[in-house]
């Protein structure tokens, strides 16, 4: 939950994380929603979630190995860790 009540949830199985607002069914995508995958518009399991004081999100994805940056309102998301496969080099996770 951020600052102005909003919850995130991580939906592993659609590859999207989304913001709800109290009483909303639906909510607001706001991370991929272009099915599972490795592009910057999309996430492949993402599991751990953290949301910062500009309603940035920060996802971790079990399945492409990086955590990405989602602006608020952005439609692609950064890879700020990882990204290069599952190991023990500096861009790996």
């Amino acid at each position: 939950m951020d600052e102005q009540r909003y919850l995130y949830v991580s939906d592993h199985v659609k590859g999207e994380v989304r913001r709800y607002k109290f009483g909303e069914n639906i909510g607001t995508l706001v991370a991929g929603g272009n099915g599972q995958g490795g592009g910057l518009n999309q996430l492949n399991e993402p599991r751990y979630l953290f949301v910062d004081r500009q309603q940035n999100v920060y996802v971790s994805e079990w399945a492409n190995q990086r955590v990405m940056k989602w602006n608020k309102g952005a439609t692609e998301g950064i890879v700020i860790a990882g990204g290069q496969g599952a190991g023990s080099a500096l861009t790996q996770l």
